[in-house]
């Protein structure tokens, strides 16, 4: 086997639960000291990618998992060793992007999890955060996956109250009619509810699938139990967010309708009162013999006079059957 060094984002060996930074070098699958390690890895390296491959110690269908093209979520079980495909939020220099979801690779077994991704991804940089800083301990297997899923839902979570809060700012907007409401905000918000409640619905399902799994380890299957339900707890805050936004939106499309429609009244009730005067001024404005007033000195005042009564009569009809918008 040729002797490679992978392209490592970062490398961390836990000692009793506790965790520290591999320094940089040739990494292998095994812990320098400690008793499980955790590498995170980048798959846009082709070296990495050679690495991986030549890698004895995982099964062929681990490998496979960490490499292949699969976008979708899915867990498979090979013995000790646990595969999932994870879908997470992206980041961009530092910047959460929650436009764009990437995909996150997973490999777990005894004493050891690969984590790897094409593009950067937030939930690693939480795992690092709560594991340097925060003193998260990671004794087995149980706990690398609890903590690799739980920064993922943590991701989630922090988004979606982001889009809760401001969902609350649109539903105060529309409420206070002086202010303009936003449709193309509501929309654009109601897109990014959809996509996380399908990456929600999609890592619940494989985490469902892992529960009826009898191949499941089972060390593993009380935080997938737990995992499981903390997924349903945030998804279910998603189907609430879509239910907000679908009464804003029938909210707004209501008002908006009432606006239209008081325009329109307004319209018809002016074109119903001008319309006497435009048949009276059409009338004397026919170019015919024998036109009445044509050659009178109070011909237009006569003309004006009969306008302004039609239209006084119309408005008169108008009112006795509470058409006016008064009634």
């Amino acid at each position: 086997m040729t002797l490679i060094a992978p392209s490592v984002i970062w490398a961390i060996d836990f000692e009793d639960g506790k965790g520290a930074v591999c320094p940089a070098g040739t990494i292998g699958c095994a812990a320098e000291r400690g008793s499980f390690r955790w590498l995170h890895l980048s798959l846009a390296d082709q070296v990495t990618r050679g690495w991986i491959a030549e890698q004895d110690a995982l099964p062929e269908e681990m490998r496979e998992l960490l490499l292949g093209p699969e976008q979708h979520q899915r867990a498979q079980v090979d013995g000790e060793w646990l595969g999932c495909v994870f879908h997470d939020v992206e980041r961009d220099f530092d910047r959460l992007d929650a436009e764009r979801t990437g995909v996150m690779r997973l490999v777990l077994g005894p004493a050891l999890m690969i984590t790897a991704r094409h593009h950067p991804l937030r939930s690693a940089d939480l795992v690092r955060r709560h594991v340097e800083r925060d003193g998260a301990k990671v004794h087995d297997a149980a706990d690398a996956l609890d903590l690799a899923v739980s920064a993922i839902i943590e991701n989630v979570s922090a988004v979606a109250r982001e889009q809760g809060g401001v969902i609350e700012v649109l539903e105060d907007d529309l409420l206070d009619e002086r202010r303009s409401f936003d449709h193309r905000r509501l929309i654009h918000i109601r897109r990014r509810v959809v996509q996380f409640h399908r990456l929600l619905n999609g890592m619940r399902d494989v985490f469902r699938r892992m529960e009826q799994d009898r191949d499941l380890p089972e060390s593993l299957r009380a935080p997938v139990e737990k995992l499981s339900q903390q997924l349903s707890a945030i998804d279910g805050e998603m189907l609430t967010f879509q239910s907000q936004l679908r009464l804003l939106r029938e909210e707004a499309d209501l008002q908006a309708t009432q606006r239209t429609n008081r325009n329109l009244y307004v319209l018809s009730i002016l074109s119903a009162l001008l319309l006497p005067a435009t048949l009276v001024t059409g009338f004397f404005g026919m170019n015919t013999g024998g036109l009445p007033f044509a050659h009178e000195g109070a011909g237009t005042l006569v003309a004006s006079i009969f306008a302004i009564l039609a239209s006084g009569l119309v408005y008169w009809l108008l009112r006795s059957m509470g058409l006016d918008g008064r009634g």
